[in-house]
């Protein structure tokens, strides 16, 4: 192995039938077929580069099988969010965008900001996520149909509730299906049983955070806050005092947290409480929710890293 081919960063654009990939300190850019022959090629071809990371795209999906292969072979990747290398193109005045472009910056993004390393789930983790999303997919589903059938014809209707009616079977398989796969491995089945514990927290919010939020109760709360997308960032400069705004994180847990917080505001005594408290100094109710799912969120992560169950406070 020559010097020169230590410490290469490797850029990968990925599309449902290619992948564009560029390596940045040599400028080599080549293509290959996004299924399995071209990825057993590719991750041969890299393994030969030893790269020191390698750079994709979260892409609807399709970079999935990729990501997969390439931790399989312990290859260092990051997968990152596509707003953040837009804004590095930007940045570097590089307006244009094709693949062949998108694969060179992403290579470039690998070699100046060096981010944080992708680490693919086991099987059953993987599992465990795919069902939440899943069901999270038959929720969406269902309630774009139930808006249609307040509009659609008579002719229509009788589809749509026959639809609905499907919807409503695979959302209780799913149920059961994920209720079972957590009962199944230890770990999961007291982590979810000690969140569905808290007042606001049910088996939905329970599972999702199991499934979607591994980190919960290995992290400080605030860089938990910063994962999930509930720590506010400051919008300052020079004399310019903005309002600070939540952003980022992992939406899907942000929405489950959400739900879950406005049912503590009413159930559990520390979140009322606190919301109480905030609306009586004059914080706006969305303010005062984001702090209460802040707050939330705080609680499950100490539940989880002390490994105890919710305690209802004593009154004082």
């Amino acid at each position: 192995m020559s010097t020169s081919e230590l410490g290469l960063h490797v850029g990968m654009d990925v599309s449902k039938a290619r992948l564009d990939v560029a390596v940045h300190e040599s400028g080599e850019q080549w293509t290959a077929t996004n299924d399995g022959p071209g990825l057993s090629r590719l991750v041969e071809r890299l393994t030969g580069l030893h790269p020191a990371r390698i750079v994709v795209e979260a892409s609807g999906g399709y970079e999935a099988l990729l990501v997969a292969e390439l931790c399989a072979a312990s290859l260092p990747v990051a997968l990152i969010n596509p707003k953040r290398a837009r804004e590095f193109a930007k940045a570097l005045g590089v307006l244009a965008k094709t693949d062949r472009i998108d694969a060179r910056m992403l290579a470039h993004f690998a070699a100046a900001v060096q981010p944080a390393l992708t680490h693919w789930p086991e099987a059953d983790a993987q599992r465990l996520a795919e069902l939440v999303t899943r069901r999270r997919q038959i929720v969406n589903m269902r309630t774009a149909e139930r808006n249609r059938l307040s509009t659609a014809s008579a002719t229509l209707r009788p589809r749509i509730r026959k639809h609905l009616d499907w919807l409503a079977e695979e959302l209780t398989a799913l149920n059961t299906e994920l209720y079972d796969f957590i009962r199944q491995h230890a770990q999961w089945r007291d982590n979810a049983d000690r969140l569905d514990g808290v007042p606001g927290i049910g088996p939905v919010t329970a599972a999702t955070l199991v499934a979607e939020l591994p980190e919960l109760g290995q992290l400080s709360a605030k860089r938990i806050a910063a994962l999930v997308g509930v720590a506010p960032f400051n919008h300052e400069s020079g004399r310019h005092r903005g309002k600070r705004h939540i952003q980022g994180g992992r939406f899907s847990v942000r929405s489950v947290l959400y739900m879950a917080t406005l049912a503590a505001t009413r159930f559990n005594p520390v979140i009322r409480r606190f919301y109480e408290r905030l609306r009586a100094a004059g914080k706006e109710k969305k303010v005062a929710i984001t702090a209460c799912m802040r707050k939330l969120l705080t609680i499950l992560n100490a539940m989880l890293r002390d490994q105890k169950a919710w305690r209802e406070p004593a009154e004082t």
